[in-house]
């Protein structure tokens, strides 16, 4: 859709998903590769070395989101290449994500490979998604509907909660304080002891914050008011208890089990004349049993559910019509054979049960998709190819088929061409299509066709890679008539370019990313066409320097920066570009023991994402962490 949405909170989305893959062992022996870098299982599902990913794939580390010093993921999140993030005023506030343009309900979003996101809504909490308790984060720009279904329009975000990772017994704690009577505390362990394995974390953040919202009260027709239409100037603060568990057990090399449980629960306050508060539970687990009969195949079976339960209060007191919980539960069956050295087949079947309970009296709540999918992986000499195909068939709407084609060319110079086509959708969330009085049932899914081109080149010391897309986007779901009943009528276009590259050079390192972005509104005959689509920037990014000195120090500079950007469709609103600057130090204080500190915002920069929800101005955080060093 074209026009954005803002969360507004209720009991929202859940999901219980259930996965049998029958799968290659699909390694780097297998690719041909002996390559020591991260490893993606996003982008093909199937583990698969970063640096051979036709895909654009980002992986952030536990390492790199500690030495980010973020206490959130839209905070991680800014910056990175084809990312923007509006977000209503600080910690725990409504946040959005943009991947490559396209909205924030068209990126699908998994937890340890279990859908999350509300079936209401259509979008995911990442404000309340809990950082301590994240182990990595795989970011896959472009379509990959033809692997995963509906919302993967601009990409998958999957995030990994912390696994086991060594012999023996892991202790791990860290605290910090900051700006606004921030704080946060937390602490885990990890045993792996012969074929058993099992951790547990928890931790706790706090914030006063600040006024979140600076909107403009309601007066007349003549003057409406704006953002949350009361002048409320009080504090707004957060809070997020959260907790993790993992258990797994190896009975031989080939067979193993192993579940994962998340769960954060807490509270923000907001500045509103109808609702101030919400409260919410984001719940994820998720149980896996893998099996390799032969050295080319594997078997997985893995069961789960998501939980995301909100509910707004006006000073803890709830209006009618402000619950919203929804169930997904979803099963899955893949089957991956390496029919030949870097020639590896797959085939899988998905099922989803989207289940709604609401005191909205919506007439529909509940709804299942079955989805059968194919994928090819193929090597042959300098070249690599991928091709995949999808049919989902939806109890709502009936049936989408979608496919991708990927080709990468290994050319001297450790330089690499690929290029890749691919179809997406996203189907309509439970509000578009049942809200009482503002709900179409008659909606049918939006539709994507998109192309990509780059180039990359992977050196000892240095990278780079720059890649151009377009993405042309149909059906998209309209709220802009007299009614305001959502309708297929949009039409849209956007066109990018991302550049990434980094260098080390002794004791100093440095890294950039770039986009520069054109989303377009084609719809014919719109009051709106040509204009931009809301709270997109057209150039964002982030360069960082850092140095290693004596005496065990690490120091680092930050800039992220972003153009202007409108905050309606009609660009009538223009919001002010801006570039901030992070200064942040590290120094180990003792064996397993860190001291940072990170200055934020160092120029006290006044701006915004979203109209009348300012960010914050210079903070700072304090932080310790104690961590047993890496073997």
């Amino acid at each position: 859709m074209i026009s954005f949405r803002h969360r507004s909170g209720g009991f929202a989305a859940a999901a219980i998903s259930l996965v049998l893959v029958h799968c290659a062992s699909v390694s780097a022996d297998a690719l041909d590769d002996d390559s020591l870098n991260e490893v993606t299982v996003t982008a093909t599902r199937t583990p698969l070395p970063v640096d051979q990913a036709l895909a654009s794939t980002t992986v952030i580390t536990r390492r790199d989101i500690e030495a980010q010093q973020t206490l959130s993921l839209q905070d991680l999140f800014e910056g990175e290449a084809g990312v923007q993030i509006s977000n209503n005023g600080g910690l725990g506030k409504a946040s959005s994500m943009f991947l490559r343009g396209t909205n924030s309900d068209q990126v699908l979003v998994m937890i340890d490979g279990v859908r999350v996101g509300s079936a209401t809504l259509g979008t995911t909490a990442f404000q309340y998604l809990p950082i301590d308790q994240i182990d990595r984060v795989e970011i896959v720009r472009g379509p990959l509907s033809s692997l995963y279904g509906s919302e993967a329009i601009g990409g998958v975000v999957q995030i990994f909660t912390r696994p086991p990772k060594h012999d023996g017994v892991r202790l791990q704690a860290d605290a910090a304080a900051g700006s606004h009577s921030t704080s946060t505390i937390g602490a885990g362990v990890d045993v792996a002891k012969g074929p058993l394995y099992y951790g547990v974390a928890a931790s706790n953040l706090t914030s006063n914050g600040y006024a979140n919202c600076t909107g403009a009260p309601y007066v007349s027709p003549a003057s409406p008011g704006g953002g949350c239409y009361v002048d409320d100037p009080r504090p707004d603060g957060f809070h997020d208890v959260s907790a993790s568990a993992h258990v797994g057990y190896r009975f031989s090399s080939r067979l193993d089990v192993d579940a994962t449980a998340l769960r954060a629960q807490g509270g923000t306050r907001y500045a509103g004349s109808y609702t101030n508060h919400q409260s919410f539970a984001e719940q994820v687990e998720s149980l896996a049993a893998h099996w390799m009969p032969s050295a080319s195949l594997r078997l997985t079976a893995q069961a789960g559910q998501s939980r995301d339960d909100e509910i707004d209060t006006l000073d803890f007191v709830e209006p009618p019509g402000n619950l919203f919980d929804t169930i997904r539960n979803d099963a899955s069956l893949q089957a991956d054979w390496t029919i030949a050295k870097r020639q590896v087949f797959t085939v899988g079947s998905d099922y989803v049960r989207d289940t709604v309970v609401n005191d909205a009296s919506f007439p529909v709540t509940a709804r299942h998709v079955t989805g059968v999918f194919g994928e090819y992986q193929g090597g042959f000499g300098a070249q690599q190819i991928t091709l995949s195909a999808r049919h989902d068939d939806n109890s709502q709407f009936g049936g989408k088929t979608t496919g991708s084609i990927a080709w990468g060319y290994r050319l001297p110079d450790a330089l690499r061409l690929v290029a890749s086509y691919g179809t997406g959708f996203h189907a309509p969330s439970f509000n578009d299509l049942y809200y009482p009085y503002f709900g179409n049932p008659s909606l049918k899914p939006e539709t994507s066709r998109s192309i990509e081109i780059g180039l990359d080149q992977d050196l000892a010391r240095a990278g780079w890679s720059a890649h151009a897309y377009e993405t042309r986007m149909h059906d998209l779901i309209d709220y802009n008539n007299p009614l305001f009943m959502p309708e297929n009528t949009d039409y849209a276009r956007i066109r990018g370019i991302e550049l990434q590259g980094h260098v080390l050079a002794g004791p100093w390192s440095a890294s950039l990313t770039g986009t520069w972005l054109d989303p377009r509104n084609l719809t014919s005959g719109s009051s709106n066409y040509d204009k931009l689509l809301p709270r997109r920037a057209r150039t964002s990014g982030r360069l960082e320097v850092s140095r290693r000195w004596p005496w065990r120090l690490r120091s680092a500079a930050r800039v992220n920066f972003a153009g202007p950007r409108y905050d309606d469709l009609a660009n009538s609103v223009r919001l002010g570009g801006y570039t901030t600057v992070d200064l942040l130090m590290e120094l180990s204080l003792a064996e397993h023991w860190t001291l940072q500190a990170k200055l934020a915002n160092l120029g006290d920069r006044r701006y915004e994402t979203a109209l009348y929800y300012p960010q914050d101005g210079r903070n700072y955080l304090v932080s310790v962490r104690y961590r047993p060093a890496e073997h």
